[in-house]
């Protein structure tokens, strides 16, 4: 995994066939149980699957599947899940399966996304979505933001809270992904300046590609850049996102309290709920007081104003 950059449990960085041998199959009795297992899956576990998906089958039945090349411990597997709160988890399974394309099936199982004003979907649902105000169109493939890992989420509706009150001028989605916080800032403020970068050139590029594909391509302007030393994104932000990692966050504090404009905000994610009061205490340390946290499903999001 990457200083700056993670990958959505729904997504993945292998070629689209892969011939994989093993299927971990876990049913949970609750949504925000079964996001649990998909994010773990995706972020932790190893060894790493080759895709994860997320099945709904009505409010109290879904099924998490993962895709391996090698099987993973299951006793190990679970005991992690334990620690992480996980809870109404059925017994694993796992099974052999054939060559499939993993790639068709990740992105079939997705169900679009709610997040205040944005619904986050892929094409297989765009004609149920439709072209709403709000609508984002973001297809799975190699870069992490889909809004079904509770960090994407919730920097939606923090960006979703924030824009309601105010309108910020200039704006900088740090470790863009996919480019859906861009976009969705893109959105809520239709006359900002909106910076996406990525340490990872295949990041900007999908990212570029979804915002044309948002209609957003003039709005937003994508830069391959590790971190906030490069030139090209220099200047003051009225409002910084960034979702990362834990370590990377603390390391940019001091940086980020010289991007922020006075009074501008930052949201902060891609943290555990136990990594967040260390993370808090390294940005109130560097002049930032705690405006908001959020923790959703293991997951904390952090919204913090400049003193």
């Amino acid at each position: 995994m990457r200083d700056c950059h993670r990958y959505d449990p729904c997504l993945h960085q292998f070629p689209a066939r892969c011939m994989t041998q093993t299927k971990l199959i876990i049913e949970t009795a609750s949504f925000d149980a079964a996001r649990t297992v998909a994010g773990f899956l995706g972020e932790a576990c190893v060894p790493e699957p080759l895709a994860v998906t997320l099945f709904e089958h009505g409010a109290t039945n879904h099924t998490v599947e993962a895709y391996f090349d090698a099987p993973p411990d299951l006793s190990l597997l679970m005991a992690a899940l334990a620690d992480l709160g996980a809870a109404t988890l059925g017994a694993p399974v796992l099974e052999a399966v054939p060559d499939e394309n993993w790639v068709s099936i990740s992105q079939a199982a997705l169900p679009p996304v709610s997040a205040g004003r944005f619904v986050v979907h892929g094409s297989h649902d765009r004609d149920k979505v439709g072209h709403a105000r709000g609508a984002i169109l973001i297809d799975a493939g190699e870069a992490f933001g889909t809004a079904h890992h509770a960090t994407t989420l919730g920097c939606l509706l923090a960006i979703d809270r924030l824009t309601r009150g105010r309108a910020f001028g200039r704006v900088l989605d740090l470790g863009c992904g996919t480019g859906v916080l861009a976009i969705a800032a893109a959105h809520a403020l239709p006359h900002a300046s909106i910076i996406a970068s990525d340490i990872d050139p295949i990041a900007t590029a999908v990212a570029a590609g979804n915002a044309r594909a948002n209609g957003m391509g003039g709005r937003i302007r994508f830069v391959t850049a590790a971190g906030l030393g490069d030139g090209r994104l220099a200047g003051r932000y009225d409002l910084v996102i960034a979702n990362i990692l834990a370590r990377p966050l603390i390391e940019l504090a001091p940086r980020l309290r010289r991007a922020v404009a006075a009074g501008g905000r930052i949201v902060l994610s891609g943290l555990l709920v136990g990594q967040a009061n260390e993370v808090s205490a390294h940005y109130r340390a560097a002049g930032f007081a705690l405006d908001r946290r959020q923790d959703l499903v293991g997951w904390s999001i952090l919204t913090l104003k400049l003193r």
